[in-house]
């Protein structure tokens, strides 16, 4: 079995982050958002990968994904943003015919996909993963009869349940022929939906199972932060893990200092993850925090938030809160004088200054 992953995307919804960068690309607790696709993928023990990117989001994914162990990495282009089952369409030929997952790659797993692939069987055409939301509107919805989806609908005005449709999918090889023959929907798009209503419509059996944890979907900037503090919530140790240089310092609760960091009379209060060539002084970084490689932070406060690689926050008199610092960011005080009043009163005036 092969693994797809989708990361053609901008993510227009995450600009001004994605402007210059695709969202796989995106560090969050201490990795790139596609890091973890991966490592799902060779955790239910797939070895073949091959990711979908756009002429756009070709180099920045190679780059993230450079020497990744345990796999054998694949680069498919799809040239236009034609939908879901266009860019499995545009992987074909690298599928060879056989079964595969098909992993969105902006999507985040508590515990990984494997019982997603060891309930796919012969003679089954798929297993979709499923999470129940409070609106489904926004989602593929599934409606399920005993275990079995018998209907599929995208993003509909009236959802038949609250099971919408995850970013993990198990397809056998009839799904090639499907897609095909499918026909663009009314946005102009090959909806992997209709493809899997196709496999229904062909009596192939479409098993839909629940995942079991949290499931997030990294759209907008609030997902990007609550990703963040579940994966950071998740670290393995309790207490602190502190393989880099720290001097006259507090640290509490799981927090993880990589080899390389600095972190000299500071405060840092987990769950926290202080990445590699990253420098603390006089800082304060609250729970739900990410410093990113060769970030900066200095004589400030960083609570709930995310900075990227080489991002400085120096001097900030006020705590930061529920921010994302992108590559290269700086946020800083204006140091000013004293303020003054320059005053000339006449004989018997008064003044009353504020």
């Amino acid at each position: 079995m092969k693994g797809l992953i989708l990361a053609a995307g901008r993510g227009t919804r995450l600009r001004p982050l994605t402007h210059t960068r695709p969202k796989p690309v995106i560090r969050i607790a201490g990795k790139p958002i596609i890091h973890y696709a991966v490592e799902n993928l060779r955790e239910a023990g797939i070895t073949e990968v091959g990711v979908v990117v756009s002429p756009d989001t070709r180099e920045d994914i190679q780059q993230a994904l450079k020497d990744f162990p345990g796999v054998h990495i694949s680069y498919i282009v799809q040239e236009q943003a034609l939908g879901i089952a266009h860019a499995v369409g545009t992987a074909m030929d690298w599928l060879a015919g056989g079964p595969f997952v098909l992993y969105l790659g902006d999507n985040l797993f508590q515990n990984g996909i494997k019982s997603f692939t060891e309930a796919f069987q012969p003679g089954v055409g798929a297993v979709i993963a499923l999470v129940r939301v409070p609106d489904p509107r926004q989602f593929g919805v599934a409606l399920l009869e005993e275990g079995r989806i018998v209907k599929l609908l995208e993003k509909p005005k009236d959802p038949p349940s609250d099971l919408a449709v995850a970013g993990v999918y198990v397809f056998g090889p009839e799904i090639a022929d499907i897609i095909a023959n499918l026909k663009p929907s009314a946005r102009g798009e090959y909806e992997i939906t209709d493809a899997i209503q196709g496999l229904i419509d062909g009596s192939k059996a479409v098993l839909g199972q629940e995942i079991v944890g949290w499931w997030k979907d990294t759209g907008r900037p609030a997902d990007l932060l609550d990703a963040n503090r579940l994966l950071l919530v998740d670290q393995k140790s309790p207490t602190p893990v502190l393989h880099g240089e720290v001097q006259d310092s507090q640290i509490t609760g799981r927090v993880v200092v990589e080899a390389g960091a600095c972190v000299k009379n500071s405060t840092i209060l987990g769950p926290a993850h202080i990445a590699v060539g990253a420098k603390l002084e006089g800082a304060y970084i609250g729970p739900f925090t990410s410093i990113g490689p060769n970030a900066v932070v200095k004589h400030s406060e960083v609570e709930f938030s995310i900075l990227e690689d080489g991002a400085v926050v120096e001097d900030v008199l006020l705590r930061l809160h529920e921010c994302i610092l992108g590559v290269g960011a700086r946020v800083s005080s204006r140091i000013s004088l004293p303020k003054a009043h320059k005053l000339m009163l006449g004989d018997l005036s008064s003044a009353e200054l504020a």
